[in-house]
């Protein structure tokens, strides 16, 4: 029974990351043909970086579910928002430190994974009533 109840915040969970892999993967594959390869592999980086930290926070997030487990709920929770931090900060320190990357790809596909996070509501919409 528990289970049942998050599953279609899981659902959910994974269509956005699939949708936020995609979308990456064609700006990177659109910037390598349009512009050159450094562009396409800066921007698979940037934002392949923040789909790598949201995989992990949706993980967190769903670790456990259930009234009876409400403190595990948040800890997991609170625990996955700070490894999506790190593990950004981390690799982008990477990728700023030991790749040469191209800013202005590596940085426009991190801000557009970013806000297909902040349009999911938008994007889920459902009318069904």
């Amino acid at each position: 029974m528990v289970a049942v109840l998050a599953r279609p915040g899981r659902e959910l969970a994974k269509r956005l990351l699939l949708i936020q892999a995609s979308v990456v993967t064609l700006v990177a594959v659109g910037m390598a043909v349009a512009v050159n390869a450094e562009w396409g592999i800066s921007a698979l980086i940037g934002g392949g970086s923040f789909v790598i930290a949201n995989a992990v926070f949706a993980l967190c997030a769903f670790l456990f579910s259930g009234a009876r487990a409400a403190k595990k709920v948040a800890a997991s929770f609170y625990a996955g928002v700070t490894l999506k931090i790190l593990i950004t900060v981390a690799l982008f320190s990477m990728a700023y430190m030991y790749i040469q990357v191209e800013v202005i790809p590596l940085n426009l596909t991190f801000l557009l994974a970013v806000l297909i996070n902040l349009m999911a509501p938008v994007i889920f919409v459902n009318n069904k009533k």
